[in-house]
């Protein structure tokens, strides 16, 4: 497993900021399937580095499993921990898929982050480890550009 006691089961508080949160993973139970699991998280939050306003986003990561996954638990508080930290919107969302492919060594991963305007102007931060493992099913993402009220 981790060289810590798995947050699952367990009362946790949320970590001062994302470096010090711990991310768990636990064994794949099919080493020998390719098929992608994904998370969405539709009220995912952090700061302006430079206002200290809220900044708000979608996110949806998709990967393909090697050896381990994210225990969910332990990824809801990981990003619940970015509620506190100032980043910009591209710094947020490659550092997650970073953390997850240092943690996870997957096949595949993916993020797509849907950022709500501020200023005016929507920025959507999308990004993959490479090119998607051969034969398997991989969904839209499901979540539409920006478009206003038009």
């Amino acid at each position: 497993m981790t060289e810590h006691e798995l947050q699952l089961g367990r009362t946790v508080g949320i970590a001062e900021s994302p470096e010090k949160a711990i991310l768990d993973r636990v064994p794949n139970p099919h080493p020998d399937t390719l098929y992608v699991a994904r998370f969405t998280v539709p009220e995912f939050t952090s700061l302006c580095p430079e206002t200290g306003q809220p900044d708000f986003a979608h996110l949806v990561l998709d990967y393909v499993p090697r050896d381990w996954l994210v225990e969910s638990k332990s990824l809801k508080l990981y990003l619940h921990s970015f509620r506190n930290h100032g980043a910009f919107h591209e710094g947020c969302t490659i550092d997650i898929a970073k953390r997850l492919i240092d943690l996870l060594d997957p096949h595949w991963l993916r993020i797509g982050g849907y950022w709500y305007p501020r200023g005016g102007i929507p920025i959507d931060v999308f990004w993959q480890s490479g090119a998607v493992p051969a034969n398997v099913w991989l969904p839209d993402q499901g979540v539409a550009t920006y478009r206003g009220r038009g």
